[in-house]
This record gives C-alpha cells, structure tokens and sequence, in this order.
C-alpha cells in the first residue's frame, strides 16, 4: 500500500470516529430573574387604573342621563346641574312664547309629574305645536336649574307615524305640523 493510501485510511478513520462520538453537552446561560416582567406588569396596572381613573372623573360631568319626567322630578335634588335628556307630553295651553330675548317656555307632563322648561332660541320643530285634541310628546336635552326649571339646549318633538296620521286623517284631525296651534306670548 502506498503512503497515499496509508493516509487515505487513516483519515476515514478518524472521521468515523468523530461521527461516532457524543456531542457534548452545552451548558445554557442562566435564566435572568423574573423582576423585569414583575416591574412591566405593575407599570401597566399603575398606567391603566391612572387612565381609567381619568376618564371617569372626567366623563361624570358629560354624561347625559335619560329620564321620564316622574324620575326625573323625584331625583331632582340629585339632577340639578347634570346634563339630562327628559321625555314627556306637552301640557295642554302652556306653550308661549318671548320674542325678547327669544325663549319658550311650556310644561310637559309624565304620568302623574310635571316640569316647568325654558328654551332659550326663536326656532322650534315643525311638530312642536300645541294642537287641540292631539297629544305632542317632546324630548328635550338640557339640565335642571336650583329654581327647579329644566334649562333644555335642544328639544324634539315626536311626530306621530305615518299610519296613525292616516287613521287621524280619517277623521278628519290635521298632522301637528299642518295645524297652527295657539302659541300665547309671555
């Protein structure tokens, strides 16, 4: 055999061997202690009840409480200030009107309370209108004043559906926004 061959073998050899043996085990780095997460974790606690105790505290002002008028007469004392949307039905003969400066002023009624309400502006819906023989049912948005008067910023008067108008209609009443009803002056 000739030395090429000799070193041939030998290097088979030591290969053979090498792909035999183990590998040998490695050793893993150490595990950093868990504080890093702890500390993450109670940051975003701290930040998140911070956020929500914001937006509650500032949010109690501007939230807008829907009440009939019965609630909303026997929680006045807790009202007052508060922003409230109130729903009711116009009292018969007491929609009037101020031209200086602009206000109306009516009373709507729940089933067995009512509220005296002030709006402050010159125009009104169409369907706000004090009808003989027809019932109005208003929604106003505002808040109450100390003197127990409902401040609205907005009223809405509901317009009753098409087909109850259609029956109405067949017995001759008008839509309320059709019919001119009396508005007195203040």
């Amino acid at each position: 055999m000739s030395k090429l061959d000799a070193e041939l073998e030998q290097a088979v050899r030591e290969s053979e061997a090498v792909a035999e043996a183990q590998p040998a085990p490695v050793a893993l780095p150490p595990k950093d202690p868990p504080k890093r997460s702890v500390a993450l974790l109670v940051a975003l606690v701290v930040m998140g009840g911070a956020i929500l105790t914001l937006v509650f505290t500032t949010l109690d002002g501007s939230l807008i409480r829907n009440r009939q008028v019965d609630d909303l007469v026997h929680e006045r004392d807790k009202l007052v200030g508060r922003n409230v949307t109130v729903e009711g039905t116009l009292k018969r003969g007491s929609l009037m009107k101020r031209d200086e400066p602009c206000e109306y002023r009516f009373t709507i009624k729940g089933k067995t309370e009512e509220i005296a309400m002030r709006y402050p502006r010159c125009v009104v819906p169409d369907t706000f209108r004090d009808v003989p023989g027809m019932e109005t049912q208003v929604t106003a948005q505002g808040s109450l004043d100390p003197e127990g008067h409902f401040a609205a910023t907005s009223i809405i008067a509901k317009c009753p559906s098409k087909y109850e108008m259609k029956d109405r209609a067949s017995k001759g009443e008008q839509a309320p926004h059709q019919a001119v009803g009396p508005t007195s002056s203040l």
